[in-house]
């Protein structure tokens, strides 16, 4: 019989740590092995029952809870999730979350959950047996580069272009993408991606990206041209594509129905990519639960797109790119690290045929 997921709940309101002592008590894969009301007893916890996943509160008497998983995954690194009221938690607070070691973070259950009880246990759950198998740093964090970062203006770029890099990531993605970007030049291809993340978040993450790198990274807008020296991000809760009118591309965004659960679903922008751009575009699936982004990848490999799926061994989570590579939407698996050189190599030799 397969092993329970052994969980840990660390929240100062006695209310949700009895709401989710519920929920994973009512999955027969899961148990409870302890709940803790602040951080200080929870480190002592954590040290005794060695849980698979603990999840996590922000806002907490003694310590905050970033403060502690920052110390959490220096000594005793743990699959954590996140419970917060994202509204109250505000996008900088997310984003630190994120860069200090959470594989997910999940709006806390509200209090009055009787009309929807079931369907939120089951995506919480969901959310719990992923991260229990997901993977803890398996990359190297990106470290800001030193002194001010020189920018090439998009518009100094806009002629036509021959390249176009569509990425798809979610679980684990936004630490993976700032490596994957690292290994771009200033001049990198105009480049669009799609990382699963709520409303309101992305434009602070796209800030963040863009204090880091010599290109521009920008939330992505309605009409926004797609040219080397720009990566554009789609904002949360909207679909992103592209269209193309003379040489150039441009961005759409719409509220269509969501895709796999997501929106933005990558699987949207990939199949408008392979639509416009055929032959002359890269695609990119990164770490992420699911299956977004495998059925988009491999409409551009049939279009003529080289496609590259991340390795099992750098990702978070092995979910999207492992889908990608069961459909046979992947010309190469590569290691995270390895990635953008590849494609700058790729680009190269078509720029030379």
């Amino acid at each position: 019989m397969a092993q329970k997921i052994r969980v840990l709940i660390v929240d100062d309101s006695a209310v949700i740590r009895k709401l989710l002592e519920k929920i994973f008590s009512s999955a027969p894969d899961m148990e409870v092995v302890g709940t803790a009301s602040d951080p200080y007893i929870a480190r002592d916890k954590l040290v005794t029952l060695k849980p698979d996943v603990m999840t996590l509160d922000v806002e907490m008497p003694r310590m905050d809870g970033i403060s502690f998983l920052e110390k959490v995954m220096q000594h005793f690194p743990t699959r954590t999730i996140i419970f917060s009221s994202l509204a109250k938690t505000g996008s900088e607070t997310y984003l630190r979350a994120l860069e200090a070691g959470a594989i997910e973070i999940m709006e806390k259950p509200s209090i009055d959950v009787s009309q929807s009880l079931e369907s939120l246990s089951q995506t919480i759950l969901e959310k719990v047996r992923a991260v229990a198998k997901a993977r803890i740093n398996p990359i190297k964090k990106v470290v800001p580069a030193s002194g001010p970062v020189k920018k090439v203006s998009p518009t100094s770029l806009a002629r036509t272009t021959h390249q176009l890099i569509a990425v798809a990531s979610s679980t684990g993605g936004t630490e993976a993408l700032k490596v994957f970007l690292s290994g771009m030049p200033a001049d990198i291809p105009g480049t669009l991606i799609v990382q699963h993340m709520p409303p309101g978040f992305t434009k602070s993450f796209a800030e963040n990206l863009n204090n880091l790198f010599p290109f521009e990274v920008k939330e992505a807008q309605e009409g926004d041209q797609v040219v080397p020296g720009r990566v554009l991000i789609a904002p949360g809760n909207y679909h992103m594509e592209i269209t193309r009118s003379g040489a150039f591309y441009y961005v759409k965004l719409h509220q269509g129905p969501a895709l796999h659960s997501v929106r933005p679903a990558a699987d949207y922008l990939m199949k408008s990519v392979a639509k416009y751009v055929g032959k002359n575009a890269l695609g990119v699936v990164l770490t992420g639960m699911g299956k977004d982004g495998a059925e988009g990848l491999l409409e551009m490999k049939n279009a003529g797109a080289y496609t590259v799926a991340q390795n099992e061994e750098t990702c978070v989570v092995y979910g999207m790119p492992a889908a990608a590579v069961a459909l046979g939407a992947a010309d190469k698996i590569l290691p995270l690290d390895k990635i953008a050189g590849d494609l700058l190599g790729q680009i190269q030799t078509r720029n030379a045929a």
